[in-house]
């Protein structure tokens, strides 16, 4: 069966006929060419080893080790996305992009299904490009050139925000308050010019942007609200269903994504690659 790339809703590209363990490098060089031109690719029905998994990464860039989340007790590179039967809270449940906390962003991660609950358990994906096409030409200009700044401290760190206390993610998902607390804060700027499309799109996210270079507390909070709404509201996600063997690499610069929390009583548990990246302008 030939290979097929075929768009999925809003935006986002499935992936078929293709086996990532046995990659031509003209497969691979079309698999490239659709994360670039889509953002987040999806694929199924892919039996990969821990090993395979970490070569199929590896073809794109270097391995980020996860500082926060609990590793595969085997496998370091490997970043344990799991929810347990009698657990409450999930990873990921509110709309948000990975590592943009870091001073050099991750280019995305490569997640793979290796239990999935009956039903439920799927995650929203949704194109910064297109939120930043739709903008009003006033918002444009507010943003051209103004950078945010984005922290881990009150997600990972020791003084979480109050939502954040009591969720049973730090019970052995979570870790390295510590290394958290004294991440420093960084900027990035709002409207990126994206580095391997040369699209702009926005670069902030409800989870780690906490404020605005050059504005005050309230200014910024306005502007990021702004923003926020603009990008919820509008018709810019996709849902990825999963299945066992399902996989979605998605492009941390260009998007964002959302794991939703809707199967209570089932076990989830997913393998998370993230890649390394390089400076944003």
């Amino acid at each position: 069966m030939a290979m097929e790339i075929r768009q999925t809703g809003v935006f986002g590209a499935e992936i078929t006929g293709v086996d990532l363990a046995r990659l031509s490098d003209e497969e691979f060089g079309a698999i490239r060419q659709a994360f670039v031109d889509h953002g987040v690719v999806f694929f199924r029905d892919q039996d990969l080893t821990e090993d395979q998994h970490i070569a199929f990464a590896r073809r794109w860039g270097q391995i980020n080790i996860n500082r926060f989340f609990a590793a595969h007790p085997a496998y370091p590179e490997i970043a344990l996305v799991v929810k347990e039967a009698a657990q409450k809270d999930n990873i990921g449940g509110g709309w948000h992009t990975d590592h943009s906390y870091d001073e050099v962003p991750a280019l995305g991660s490569i997640l793979l299904a290796r239990e999935v609950p009956p039903s439920g358990g799927n995650t929203l994906f949704a194109s910064m490009y297109a939120a930043y096409d739709a903008l009003p030409d006033y918002l444009k200009r507010e943003i051209e050139g103004v950078r945010a700044v984005h922290s881990a401290k009150h997600i990972f760190g020791t003084n979480v925000r109050e939502e954040l206390r009591n969720a049973d993610t730090r019970e052995g998902r979570f870790g390295n308050a510590a290394v958290a607390d004294v991440l420093a804060d960084v900027t990035h700027p709002i409207a990126l010019v994206h580095p391997l499309s040369g699209r702009k799109a926005i670069y902030v996210n409800p989870a780690f942007t906490i404020g605005v270079v050059g504005r005050d507390e309230e200014a910024g909070r306005q502007l990021l609200a702004e923003l926020y709404k603009h990008c919820v509201e509008g018709d810019f996600a996709t849902e990825f269903v999963w299945a066992e063997g399902s996989m979605a690499f998605w492009d941390n610069r260009a998007t964002w994504h959302y794991a939703l929390n809707d199967y209570h009583g089932h076990r989830r548990e997913m393998h998370r690659i993230t890649l390394e990246g390089e400076p944003l302008s």
